[in-house]
């Protein structure tokens, strides 16, 4: 609403009306253009933490295309706000939320409590849970926005942070062959970053992200919707300016992204199948270990490596060694006395192991409090 108010409405009428009216109605264009367009309806179970975005989302149900059916759950009427449920909880425990049914190879999303943040998941026919986080949906939208953006000489970049899981990264540079940068966690350092590319996709691993369109690239491609003689190129021009209007600039922004991942499914023609097999995640684990005092803790090269306390980071370089595809990080939090630990390797029982003897590290080295931490 503020970048409506501050743009005198080029970005949009300033009331839920009128975001969403312009969602919805570049959504349609959208899916308009995809191969099965008329072949039946496409469902969504959306997991809404019992927040916000259940009463915004059941205020935008009129406003969807019959194609799109969505369903609400966790919509705030029974339980608390993010408990046992959300994008947060999803992510963290790997495993779907509490009051969502599951049936094999059904699409779902999870919002967090205040729906700037999304994750997908589903289960298979074996019933084994897949998730689908922020990593790869930034994956998602730089395929569908790299063939796009080929034929128009922009330079485009993902920005990720070093929870990023390293398959993602190996995936969008080897494959890809897209530039990735790695910043401090935290929203505005991606942001920052993205803004230097005509097209910056940031995404943190936890489903929190968007994507930026420079002024100039914007521009262009409004011109050439408008100007371009070759049908190719032209409609490809219209694609990115309906994916402007639909993609929130200002802010992560849950509905808006499921909105982009559900028509480049839709257009694309992919399942949420084929869609986790673009590349198979790195086993990882999160830990976190109770300090006396986090500021003991001092990061350089975007939180990848400890400078202080002294002893800490040769340590940490020591026990990644023992095993294949590893790396591991220790960051302070930035709320509480807590020391964040991440750690990936080749299998989940390696990637365990070496979280755990870094969380020892962390606690011997950087002050922990109470009993050492228990293997996992």
């Amino acid at each position: 609403m503020v970048c409506c108010q501050n743009t005198q409405g080029q970005y949009g009428k300033a009331t839920l009306e009128g975001y969403y009216g312009k969602l919805s109605k570049a959504f349609m264009q959208l899916i308009k253009q995809s191969p099965c367009s008329g072949e039946g309806q496409r469902h969504l179970k959306i997991d809404c933490a019992n927040g916000i975005g259940a009463l915004k989302l059941s205020e935008m149900k009129p406003y969807f295309p019959q194609e799109m059916v969505i369903h609400i759950y966790n919509d705030g009427t029974k339980e608390k706000l993010n408990h046992l449920c959300g994008a947060d909880f999803v992510k963290v425990h790997q495993k779907p939320p509490g009051g969502l049914d599951m049936k094999p190879n059904e699409r779902c999303c999870s919002f967090d409590g205040d729906a700037d943040r999304i994750v997908y998941y589903y289960k298979d026919t074996a019933g084994h849970f897949h998730l689908i986080d922020g990593d790869k949906i930034a994956t998602l939208i730089s395929i569908f926005l790299k063939e796009l953006i080929v034929k128009q000489d922009f330079t485009m970049a993902v920005v990720q942070t070093a929870y990023a899981n390293g398959n993602s990264t190996r995936y969008l540079q080897e494959t890809l062959k897209v530039p990735v940068h790695c910043v401090k966690t935290g929203v505005k350092h991606l942001h920052h970053k993205a803004q230097e590319f005509d097209v910056g996709v940031y995404f943190e691993a936890n489903g929190h992200g968007t994507v930026l369109f420079s002024k100039t690239a914007e521009t262009k491609i409004r011109q050439l919707v408008k100007e371009e003689k070759d049908d190719e190129k032209r409609e490809a021009a219209k694609m990115l300016e309906n994916m402007i209007d639909l993609i929130n600039q200002t802010v992560g922004d849950a509905v808006s992204d499921m909105l982009v991942i559900e028509a480049i499914l839709a257009l694309k023609g992919l399942t949420v199948q084929q869609w986790d097999a673009l590349y198979a995640d790195l086993p990882n684990r999160l830990l976190k270990v109770q300090v006396a005092d986090r500021r003991v803790i001092d990061t350089t090269d975007a939180e990848r490596r400890a400078l202080t306390p002294p002893g800490l980071q040769e340590k940490i370089d020591a026990l990644v060694k023992k095993y294949k595809l590893s790396r591991a990080f220790v960051r302070p939090s930035g709320t509480e006395d807590v020391v964040r630990i991440y750690a990936e390797a080749d299998t989940q029982e390696n990637a365990d192991a070496l979280a755990h003897e870094v969380s020892l590290a962390v606690f011997h080295l950087a002050g922990g409090k109470g009993a050492p931490p228990q293997p996992i």
